[in-house]
């Protein structure tokens, strides 16, 4: 975790290795004076955090956690939660107990599936899922029906959905007369399976294959793997 074992790590740094949040939320605590450092309220966040400093935030004493990022090809059937207040099963089921403390970084809805991060690294969850950097997200959607072509330029142009507004896809290519590739820079709750209605159609299967340059592969179904450092560094880079 350190940037340099003598001189320390920035406390921004320290917060978002936590589990705190992004390093820009990190700062936005610190500087509302929420933040000490042995004792005292430590404002600057690039205060360096050595192994015998006292750090707290809220009052409760913080330890750096492992930052730790996975993947996993969600199946259909899951939620993406903890706990689910209706007693459904959640992709957590899937995962061992060390893995129970990482959060999504974004969702993918019930009936769908395909690739999904699990982590505790606020930087790479920052980068992933704020809206100024569009993160592309690649789709493969199968509808109950044959559909037309001219759907593709009115899912590209944009349609509004009732339920979320005005949205529209990034790109969509035809597969076959049942199939689509629908590209994402968004992601609002059940973009797709919406727009999809706005022209007529129902999604009979939503399948997630790529997340900025990372792609699913041949991950097998309800399997998990953990990121390799290379892929979480082009993830941050491709979504700056």
């Amino acid at each position: 975790m350190s940037d340099n074992p003598h001189q320390g790590v920035r406390l921004n740094k320290f917060l978002a290795s936590c589990g705190i949040g992004s390093r820009r939320g990190c700062d936005a605590l610190v500087q509302k004076g929420e933040v000490t450092v042995n004792g005292e309220i430590c404002v600057n966040p690039g205060y360096r955090v050595r192994a015998e400093d006292d750090v707290k935030a809220g009052g409760k004493r913080l330890t750096s956690l492992r930052v730790e990022s996975i993947i996993l090809h969600k199946p259909a059937g899951l939620v993406c939660s903890r706990h689910d207040e209706l007693g459904k099963k959640t992709v957590y089921e899937l995962l061992p107990g060390r893995f129970h403390h990482l959060a999504h970084v974004g969702r993918l809805d019930l009936e769908s599936e395909g690739l999904l991060i699990l982590s505790n690294d606020g930087e790479l969850t920052q980068a992933l899922t704020h809206p100024r950097h569009k993160v592309q997200k690649v789709y493969q959607v199968t509808t109950e029906n044959a559909f037309e072509n001219s759907i593709i330029a009115q899912l590209e142009k944009g349609v509004f959905c009732e339920e979320i507004g005005k949205c529209r896809a990034h790109k969509v290519r035809r597969l076959s007369s049942r199939r689509l590739e629908i590209i994402l820079t968004t992601g609002l709750k059940r973009q797709i399976r919406y727009m999809i209605q706005a022209v007529g159609h129902r999604v009979k299967k939503l399948n997630r294959l790529q997340v900025g340059p990372l792609e699913l592969g041949d991950l097998p179904l309800a399997r998990w793997r953990v990121l390799t450092p290379a892929e979480r560094d082009l993830l941050i880079r491709s979504a700056s």
